[in-house]
């Protein structure tokens, strides 16, 4: 059960009361160091010398204010004047924690020009230890309420970073599960419409070719209910350690698959790999993987069954992935016109996950005719900082 914290005001009226139960029994203790004994002004004084400090936290200037003059008045009449310095000193560290250093260093010199008067009038009282007090006395309160205040600050710059970060990534993670969700969406829909599509015009004249077809939807938007399904697990999840329920992620080990579907479709894809192959990063394969399945999703919706070929390089340090197709420039490519442009969401997306991996990414007209997108991707930190220094 967690302990409720007493709120300010009530907590300072306690210290006030404290405050104002020690300056009396001081008050009370005078007579024998040779002062004036406390009679009901002297009494009134202390109070109003240290109750105000009640509300020091909500009006700092006023309380102090208003505990100097009691302690002038109380000085005046002729009493020790240590009695009535704590609600002063409690004061001027509170004025010190809330304002400037300049305001600050004026209530230190007030309090001071009260103490140096307390020593003016009373001949029982050292000038040169009066001053030496003073001096010490307001100059540790400042000194510490100004921690106190820059403290306070740091936190709140702190609690203030600290919300931007959440909020830059809120906005990164809807970014990730938006580059998701159109990579899954938009290549089984293309892949379940151009399907679909070639099932009706055979449906009557080919069986068999109509059943593949169907088959081929079947399949693809089963795959695709598994990957929305494991989306909206990582959306829902809150503990991380039930993740493991989560389907795989796509590697580069399911292109196969991925390559089965676009041929289904009507393209004829070929996939040559070149070095050794070897088990990569998550996030690496991840990456690879979506950049070839948003390539040939737009070849297979923008292409009249252009011949496409996909290259996997695995060299030392990075990894090479290429598609390239021999469309005929005009829709007839990997890339749409408008994509062509500087739009399309799937452009974007590549981009993004190239550069979330430290790699690059350039996507234009192939040097034989057609389309070509060329991503490399660092496979490691070594690799980032090689490349790196190959491209200075």
């Amino acid at each position: 059960m967690r302990t409720r914290t007493p709120r300010p005001l009530v907590l300072d009226t306690l210290i006030a009361l404290a405050m104002t139960w020690v300056a009396v029994r001081l008050g009370q203790v005078s007579v024998a160091r040779g002062w004036p004994e406390l009679d009901a002004s002297a009494y009134v004084l202390l109070a109003l010398a240290h109750l105000p400090v009640a509300f020091r936290s909500r009006v700092p200037m006023v309380v102090f204010a208003a505990v100097q003059l009691a302690g002038v008045a109380y000085i005046s009449l002729g009493y020790w004047p240590v009695a009535s310095a704590l609600g002063s000193m409690l004061a001027l560290y509170t004025v010190a924690s809330v304002y400037s250093a300049p305001i600050a260093v004026g209530c230190a010199a007030v309090m001071t020009a009260k103490w140096v008067y307390a020593g003016v009038i009373s001949d029982s009282l050292s000038m040169t230890l009066v001053v030496s007090q003073a001096l010490l006395f307001c100059l540790v309160l400042v000194w510490s309420g100004t921690l106190a205040r820059r403290s306070r600050e740091l936190a709140r710059q702190l609690r203030a970073e600290q919300a931007e970060r959440g909020r830059r990534e809120v906005a990164e993670e809807r970014g990730r599960i938006a580059r998701e969700l159109h990579d899954v969406v938009a290549h089984h829909l293309s892949v379940i419409s151009v399907q679909a599509g070639l099932a009706r015009f055979v449906l009557d004249s080919d069986t068999v070719t109509a059943r593949g077809a169907l088959s081929t939807i079947e399949n693809t938007s089963t795959e695709a209910l598994e990957e929305l399904r494991r989306i909206l697990h990582v959306l829902r999840e809150h503990d991380l350690g039930g993740a493991d329920s989560a389907a795989p992620m796509p590697t580069l080990a399911r292109l196969d698959d991925l390559l089965e579907r676009i041929r289904a479709g009507g393209v004829p894809v070929e996939l040559s790999i070149k070095g050794t192959v070897r088990p990569l990063a998550p996030g690496v394969e991840l990456c690879a993987y979506r950049v070839v399945q948003e390539a040939l999703t737009n070849v297979l919706k923008h292409t009249h069954h252009a011949d496409t070929q996909v290259r996997l390089h695995y060299r030392q340090h990075e990894l090479t992935v290429t598609v390239t197709d021999n469309g005929t420039g005009n829709g007839d490519g990997l890339m749409p016109v408008t994509v062509r442009a500087g739009g399309g969401h799937g452009l974007i997306g590549m981009r993004e996950r190239a550069k979330l991996y430290g790699g690059t990414i350039s996507v234009g007209p192939h040097t034989e005719g057609g389309f070509a997108v060329r991503l490399t991707l660092p496979t490691s930190a070594t690799g980032a900082r090689w490349r790196d220094e190959r491209t200075r």
